[in-house]
């Protein structure tokens, strides 16, 4: 029986007889179909670049200070003008070819070189603190969901007790003897800013993982259901294995999905803290403290002011943005 002559022209059409290069043909993994969906989106790429010239930016300050390239402790008081307080000369807060982003009243400090560097502590506080609420709130989060029994009912009422203390009262309350514990963990001078960072990093920590493993324990609630998993059971694997060999490969999407949303939270909770007094002090800069500084000159130098904040809403608003990227990227059914 042979086709009519109008099929046999569509297929001939619609079917590649000869294929020169075979990838073309090849089906695609969900890890590549991810990437793609994530580069399709323009405003998502625009995040990304903005987030990895900010961690560029802070892996480099350090260096750049050691070599003298910046400098955010140098007083520059000859700029400023002592007849109207110790604001800087001339127009835009000090703005020069010295001085791109002007100089600090009172002291005279570069604002650039002040920001820079602040990068860097806010970021590593922010990551950190991030990185430690990720691992117990994954950790936790796994465990209940697989056990389930009463171990679910007690990691939940851990979780549900947690929740239960305003983690910023808290951090003021135990400022001081944070701090001081702090100090003796990592011993230094009284402007040493270790202290105060390891005892931010340590609440927002310890008080921030609960999210987290309320989102954990809803993905194991399906996974362990899986074939793969039961498989792995008959064959003897211990609960260490079927926790992190088999679970926590299939947890990856929303664990660095929660990652990129929670790390602009601590970035503002960072300086938030400096605006309450519990954060890193100066003279060692960070983005919260800068702002904090800058807000008594709002209106006699407001680019002191409009620097600051202005860095600090990119940096939020970006990784929130590179967050609802990965997200729909990963979750094919979602549209922003």
């Amino acid at each position: 029986m042979s086709l009519p002559e109008s099929q046999l022209e569509r297929l001939e059409t619609s079917v590649p007889i000869d294929v020169e290069d075979p990838e073309r043909v090849l089906g695609k993994s969900p890890t590549q179909l991810a990437i793609g969906r994530f580069r399709r989106d323009k405003l998502s790429m625009v995040a990304f670049v903005v987030v990895a010239t900010y961690v560029i930016m802070a892996l480099a300050a350090p260096i750049l200070v050691k070599v003298g390239v910046i400098d955010p402790l140098k007083f520059h008081q000859n700029l400023l003008d002592v007849n109207l307080g110790s604001i800087p000369s001339g127009k835009w807060g000090g703005i020069s070819k010295d001085h791109l982003l002007g100089v600090e009243p009172g002291t005279g400090r570069d604002v650039m070189s002040r920001l820079w560097y602040g990068i860097t502590f806010s970021l590593t506080i922010a990551l950190a603190a991030s990185l430690l609420a990720i691992v117990i709130g994954t950790v936790l989060g796994i465990i209940s969901g697989f056990s389930g029994g009463w171990v679910d009912a007690v990691v939940g009422r851990f979780v549900d007790l947690t929740l239960s203390f305003p983690q910023t009262l808290m951090l003021l309350a135990l400022s001081a003897t944070g701090v001081a514990l702090s100090a003796k963990i990592m011993p230094g001078n009284q402007s040493d800013p270790f202290p105060n960072g390891f005892y931010e990093v340590l609440v927002l920590g310890l008080f921030g993982w609960p999210a987290i493993c309320r989102l954990i324990r809803g993905q194991v609630l399906s996974i362990r259901e899986r074939e793969f998993v039961d498989a792995a059971k008959l064959l003897g694997a211990s609960r260490g294995r079927l926790y992190f060999k088999e679970i926590l490969p299939n947890l990856w999407a929303p664990v660095l999905v929660s990652f990129t949303l929670t790390m602009p939270a601590y970035i503002s909770a960072e300086a938030a803290l400096s605006f309450l007094g519990v954060g890193i002090h100066p003279p060692t800069p960070t983005l919260g403290n800068v702002l904090v500084d800058s807000i008594n000159y709002s209106v006699a130098d407001f680019t002191f002011f409009f620097f600051p904040a202005l860095l600090i809403a990119i940096i939020v608003v970006s990784f929130n943005l590179l967050g609802d990227g990965l997200r729909d990227a990963l979750d094919p059914k979602a549209d922003r």
